[in-house]
Formats: C-alpha cells, sequence, structure tokens
C-alpha cells in the first residue's frame, strides 16, 4: 500500500542555502531563487533577482551547448560577450537561439 507522501513531488531542485524566492522569468512563477549572483555587473543582479535555480540549471545546459557549439574560450572577453547576450535572450527575450548549424544528439 502507497503512502500519501510517496505520491507527493518534491521539487528538483531544493531551495537554496537561504530560502528565498523570486518570481521567475523564465517559468512565471514563485521559485526558490539563487544563492549569490551568477553573473558579473547589471546582468547578473537582474538574473539574481529574477531566475528561480532551476532556470539556471536549464540555462548552464544551454550554455554549455552554445561554448561548444561555436567553440568558445569562456576566458576571452567576446565569448563572455556573446554568452551575455544569449543568457539575456534565454531569461528576458524571445529565448536564446541555436546555433545555425546546432544538430540536437539523438538519444538511443
Amino acid at each position: 500500500m502507497a503512502d500519501s507522501k510517496s505520491k507527493e513531488q518534491k521539487p528538483s531542485h531544493p531551495e537554496g542555502k537561504n530560502g528565498r524566492t523570486v518570481k521567475c522569468a523564465k517559468f512565471q512563477k514563485e521559485l526558490p531563487g539563487l544563492d549569490a549572483v551568477p553573473w558579473p555587473g547589471e546582468l547578473g543582479q537582474r538574473v539574481y533577482e529574477n531566475v528561480s535555480t532551476e532556470a539556471w540549471k536549464l540555462w548552464e545546459e544551454h550554455m554549455k551547448m552554445l561554448l561548444n557549439e561555436y567553440r568558445l574560450m569562456p576566458w576571452q572577453k567576446e565569448a563572455q560577450e556573446l554568452i551575455a547576450k544569449h543568457m539575456e535572450d534565454f531569461f528576458f527575450g524571445e529565448g536564446s537561439a541555436l546555433p545555425p548549424d546546432y544538430v540536437p544528439q539523438q538519444t538511443k
């Protein structure tokens, strides 16, 4: 016999250490917020105030794909500027566009 707790869905990402929540710009609902500003400058502060930990995890995966597809070196200023532009689009714009030649990996 299943107990009622097994039916409850736990959040995929528990609240951060600080327990703060934000109205997530990506998911349009209150969710646990980030523990620290994740990017320098005004964009980082905006992300901190408006992006959930769950949305940030999605962004991290998307950013890895961008770095790989565009063969970017994260320490280069040009790469950081491109990533910042995509980050702003991902969270606050139309969504970050995929690279023109991107082909998703096929799952077996």
